[in-house]
């Protein structure tokens, strides 16, 4: 069987872990050995493999994460008031597929964006659509999307995607129309969809911090009550990591 043109038509057939595969099994004297199943099987492993990575990738580019964060990477020696258990809970993705939020507080540079973006990477590698975006950003986007008639389809699209991740909460005051566009982001998502905020304010100023009473009311009851949360604490991560890498103590 001459070799070239059956990888030619693997190719034109997209089955291009296959072709890997195949090549690799060519030069492998040992492959005889091999039953024609178990041949197979390998190539069939390989194409899926190759699928799935491809896949990942592609989320991955989709989800526009701010930091490139994993979960088996977080660093639990500084005090911080990290539940390890409860992050090993989240990082199962159980509460994504239940739809539930994730709430995550604390002081400039204690890690909270690191926390949100392994969090996403983590819905990411187990086959989630997630997406990464500054809330100030966002509100700005549909505010310019109500003027140049794109509104819908942006609103449509957030609430589409399985796990988005809204970083710097509560960090500038909120216009009332931008307290409006809020509501309408939360509720296409409640009891559909999962939402990870970060926020330097602690969860029970929010209620102020949104400004008016009535929109908080909604908002809050739709994002908070189905949460977990992860309360930071303790000096800034990226002062400890300057001070470990120009040899200084720790403190």
């Amino acid at each position: 069987m001459l070799l070239h043109p059956t990888l030619e038509k693997l190719g034109t057939l997209k089955l291009f872990g296959m072709v890997k595969a195949f090549e690799e099994q060519s030069r492998m004297p040992e492959v005889a050995d091999l039953t024609f199943e178990d041949r197979i099987g390998l190539l069939v492993d390989r194409e899926m493999t190759e699928r799935e990575n491809r896949r990942l990738k592609l989320r991955l580019q989709k989800a526009r994460l701010r930091q490139n964060a994993c979960v088996e990477d977080i660093d639990y020696r500084h005090p911080r008031g990290l539940d390890k258990s409860l992050m090993l809970k989240l990082s199962s993705c159980d509460w994504v597929r239940d739809h539930h939020n994730l709430l995550i507080t604390g002081p400039t540079g204690a890690g909270k964006s690191y926390l949100a973006c392994a969090m996403g990477q983590k819905a990411c590698r187990a086959g989630y659509s997630v997406s990464y975006v500054r809330l100030p950003r966002l509100l700005e986007e549909l505010g310019v999307g109500r003027g140049d008639g794109r509104y819908a389809k942006l609103l449509d699209a957030f609430a589409r995607i399985d796990l988005v991740v809204l970083d710097d909460w509560g960090i500038a005051p909120l216009a009332d129309e931008q307290r409006r566009d809020l509501l309408e982001i939360i509720e296409d998502r409640h009891g559909r969809k999962s939402t990870i905020v970060a926020s330097q304010l602690p969860v029970e100023t929010w209620h102020e911090s949104i400004g008016n009473p009535t929109l908080a009311d909604a908002i809050l009851d739709r994002l908070v009550h189905n949460a977990y949360r992860i309360t930071l604490k303790g000096d800034s991560m990226r002062k400890k990591t300057r001070l470990t890498e120009s040899g200084h103590c720790e403190k």
